[in-house]
């Protein structure tokens, strides 16, 4: 099943509730960025924003963790309450320690991939995550073109799902829209990260939903 995971980092931070709430009856989870400035050319949100959005808004919170060895701060943000945290492996050492610390924390546990990385980089790994993160752009900035190569990886990782007969969902983030997103669910991916496209809009039940249909439209090209 399909999942649209609206990405607050296009939102209005200075009405973040209120931005999260208007999407929250639609999307299924939100997807939050958190950048180091280090690991990536950019700084967002830490815990205390996921920890602030659970008291106002009931709603799953996806968070993707742009920062060098995560391992650290993996506890704040498991305690801050979120549902689902994503690390990159080539941020990370110990991988599947830090695998093994998001699931003892209540967590679904994902990796994610850069586009210059190969599917093969998940082959250690693979089997002990509920989640691959393909980024369909470089990291770091929302609103880029989405890149068309990152299609053959995301097949590539469904092959390899599907050889090993094991229960791991493809998620996708980057230049998602009406276009791109029905590319990526052929290819085998089922949840979508998609930020100016939905927080840009005045009607975001409207964006949300023309996503969600966007995959009985064609495949279209992709630009």
């Amino acid at each position: 099943m399909m999942k649209i995971l609206p990405s607050i980092l296009s939102a209005d931070f200075a009405h973040l509730a209120e931005e999260v709430l208007d999407v929250a009856h639609d999307a299924d989870l939100i997807h939050v960025d958190v950048m180091d400035g280090h690991f990536v050319p950019n700084l967002s949100m830490g815990a205390g924003v996921i920890k602030a959005l659970k008291r106002e808004v009931a709603i799953a919170q996806d968070v993707h963790l742009m920062v060098e060895e995560p391992i650290p701060l993996l506890p704040q943000f498991l305690d801050a309450g979120a549902d689902m945290v994503s690390i990159h492996v080539e941020a990370c050492r110990h991988l599947h320690r830090a695998v093994q610390i998001i699931r003892d924390g209540g967590a679904k546990a994902g990796v994610v991939l850069n586009p210059s990385t190969p599917a093969s980089a998940l082959e250690a790994i693979i089997k002990d995550v509920d989640y691959v993160l393909v980024m369909t752009v470089d990291p770091g900035f929302g609103g880029q073109r989405f890149l068309p190569s990152m299609l053959d990886k995301i097949k590539a990782v469904r092959s390899m799902i599907n050889t090993l007969k094991c229960p791991v969902a493809i998620e996708v983030d980057g230049g998602i829209n009406e276009h791109t997103l029905p590319l990526c669910y052929a290819a085998g991916a089922s949840l979508f990260v998609a930020g100016s496209g939905i927080f840009s809009s005045a009607d975001r039940h409207t964006a949300i939903e023309r996503l969600k249909r966007s995959i009985f439209k064609g495949t279209g090209n992709g630009s």
